[in-house]
């Protein structure tokens, strides 16, 4: 389990300082924490004085609550419940005076405060509340002035490693030394990118964000363990900077930093991604041309590859794996790219992978198992969106001039394939068989026209019992003619299914005692198969 996600500040950054920080202010020297010391590390960020019995319509979260008790003394009942509503609204803590108007707290009400981790104070009475108000809001200012200069001074150090051309392992080494933590830059499946701080921390940090959960959070106030804040560029999340500190000491001050340390990292992930843009341009525009034969010589083609890191020289199998009808193609072409790209660089760090409009090609070594390498990219793009891709692979390639030819037969081979088999089909162009042989037929309208012919009107669905009646004429055909086994496969009776075959021959021909009409037929029905290919 990862480590909680801080959303991104707002703009406004509001600082405290720790009850027990208050207490050590110099007109509280003689003050006394009469319970709740497990809350000394509460937050306070403003002081209120409570005047009128109604003070919990008044109050705010990580208020330090100042009274003499005046607005409770005729119903010191109502002490029993305070410290449980205070609690509910996010108060710091209780400073009261006793003596005036209140002599005692009721024994529940320090019971409760030690059970809520709620602190009660008890005040000298001989110090006024303004003194109080006076240093301790002054401490909290210094403390923010002096918590946004740090923030500014890490600001400044970020941008300027984005300006000297740093990346993510730059970034994470100078918020690892701002804040005595380890940090890890993460991309949105969980992988660590970059990475600094001591060996062991990290360890710990990795193992929190492959699969355990962090260890127990520090004290409320006091800081944490672990930080996370989201990397978001153009709209999108990119992952996220975490920090681990074995001593839980992160503050709300250390994540406005992890802050604008993600929001550098957006920058260079952004400046990273216009980079990788017009380098897939390039291998994609160079791809294409080797593909359909413009790219020039082989020697030319072989220079130009080994640029890319790609190795051309040797036998190569293509693949095309083509998005299936009904995908949102702009978001699923992106994923189709990242899904082969990363399978790619598994079985073949050295073959060549692009994306066009709608599809992805990939030319791997011939030795690699192309069907394993369709199947981790299949896997790695079902986790990303709800849609399909068939993938077609060519015959061995033996070099670079016969690369036309291969993509060709791959790119038949994945749309024969989906019309057989449907989405998300893998198909060789050699398994096609007799599709093969009608793929490589250029004119279609003469093929279509060979269905007309031979079909007459059941080449058309604009009747339902025309569909029906090719669908028996096709079982026909598949169990050659055996009647008992067509009724059986369609659930007709004996009698019906000789009436249909009588009806079949009088649109047909006699095709039960024409072996060269039955071959037409079902050639004719595997054209109908193919049905936009």
């Amino acid at each position: 389990m990862e480590p909680p996600v801080r959303l991104a500040s707002t703009g406004t950054i509001i600082h405290g300082v720790s009850v027990g920080e208050v207490l050590g202010v110099s007109t509280l020297a003689e003050a006394r924490l009469i319970a709740g010391e497990s809350g000394l590390g509460r937050i306070v960020q403003r002081l209120n004085v409570m005047e009128v019995p109604d003070i919990l319509a008044w109050v705010k979260p990580h208020e330090l609550l100042l009274t003499t008790g005046y607005p409770l003394r005729n119903t010191p009942q109502s002490l029993g419940r305070l410290v449980a509503d205070l609690d509910d609204r996010g108060l710091a803590a209780l400073a009261i005076k006793l003596g005036r108007y209140v002599d005692e707290l009721p024994e529940e009400m320090a019971e409760q405060a030690d059970r809520l981790g709620f602190p009660l104070i008890l005040l000298p009475n001989d110090v006024g509340f303004d003194d109080i108000l006076n240093q301790v809001l002054t401490d909290i200012l210094n403390r923010q002035a002096a918590d946004l200069l740090r923030a500014e001074e890490a600001h400044r150090a970020l941008v300027q490693v984005v300006l000297a051309g740093g990346g993510l392992n730059e970034v994470t080494a100078e918020v690892a030394a701002l804040l005595d933590v380890a940090v890890a830059a993460v991309d949105g499946a969980g992988r660590m990118l970059a990475s600094a701080g001591p060996s062991d921390h990290l360890a710990a940090l990795r193992e929190s964000i492959s699969h355990e959960g962090p260890p127990t959070p520090g004290t409320a106030g006091r800081g944490q363990f672990f930080a996370a804040v989201p990397v978001v560029a153009g709209g999108h999340h990119h992952g996220r900077i975490v920090a681990y500190s074995p001593l839980g000491n992160i503050r709300d001050s250390d994540i406005g930093i992890l802050e604008r340390a993600a929001t550098v990292a957006a920058l260079v992930v952004t400046r990273q991604e216009a980079v990788n843009a017009v380098e897939s341009k390039y291998r994609a525009d160079f791809l294409r041309d080797v593909l359909t034969g413009r790219a020039g010589t082989a020697e030319r083609i072989t220079t130009r590859a080994r640029a890319f890191g790609w190795d051309l020289e040797r036998p190569v199998t293509v693949l095309v794996a083509e998005l299936d009808p009904d995908c949102d193609e702009r978001t699923a072409q992106d994923r189709l790219i990242t899904s082969w790209t990363a399978a790619m660089r598994r079985h073949d760090p050295r073959g060549a992978v692009a994306g066009f409009s709608h599809e992805v090609v990939a030319v791997i070594d011939a030795a690699v198992d192309a069907a394993r390498v369709a199947k981790d990219a299949a896997s790695a793009f079902a986790d990303m969106l709800p849609a399909t891709f068939s993938t077609g692979t060519s015959r061995t390639c033996p070099g670079a001039d016969s690369l036309p030819e291969a993509y060709a037969q791959a790119l038949k081979a994945a749309r024969v394939g989906r019309q057989l088999h449907g989405r998300g089909a893998v198909a060789h162009f050699d398994q096609l068989g007799v599709y093969r042989l009608l793929s490589l037929v250029n004119d279609t309208e003469e093929l279509h026209a060979f269905v007309r012919e031979t079909l007459g009107p059941l080449a058309s669905d604009d009747d339902a019992e025309n569909a029906d009646l090719r669908r028996t004429l096709q079982v026909l055909l598949e169990t050659n003619l055996n009647v008992a086994e067509t009724a059986r496969r369609l659930h007709f009776h004996y009698n019906t299914l000789r009436y249909r075959i009588g009806k079949l021959e009088r649109l047909l021909g006699n095709f039960t005692d024409d072996p060269h009409l039955r071959l037409n037929l079902t050639l004719a029905l595997h054209v109908l198969r193919m049905r936009g290919i």
